[in-house]
């Protein structure tokens, strides 16, 4: 049976599980009951809701991901505007040539870098 003839094109308040091939077996099984009659869709949605929360919930509780991407590179070019506002730093910069460690040159007409303060970071300014 195809996953999308029975509860797809009922309205789900989730799509998480259509990522993992578990959530597609689940989702065929459920659609096989329901063509025989042994649930109704209604049931099935039901399944589908606890299946995505128990889903969010166990890869919120689980997985880690750390990335640490280190790039060094050298810019050059003309910084066009720049401003702060709300602790937020906004640079345009146009004609920017980048070299990388590789030293390959990637050219850009304008680029724009939003920065952001860390929040662990502490301000020495500030008291605690």
């Amino acid at each position: 049976m195809s996953r999308d003839s029975l509860l797809l094109s009922h309205q789900r308040p989730s799509r998480t599980m259509d990522d993992f091939s578990i959530g597609i077996a689940l989702t065929d099984s459920l659609d096989e009951l329901i063509t025989s009659g042994s649930i109704t869709p209604q049931l099935a949605m039901k399944v589908l809701a606890q299946f995505d929360k128990s889903l969010a919930d166990t890869l919120v509780k689980h997985v880690k991901v750390k990335t640490n991407l280190k790039v060094s590179a050298t810019a050059v070019g003309h910084l066009s505007t720049y401003r702060l506002c709300d602790e937020v730093w906004t640079f345009i910069v146009r004609g920017a040539n980048f070299k990388m460690e590789s030293n390959e040159v990637v050219t850009a007409q304008k680029i724009k870098i939003v920065a952001c303060k860390n929040g662990e970071a502490q301000d020495p300014g500030k008291k605690q």
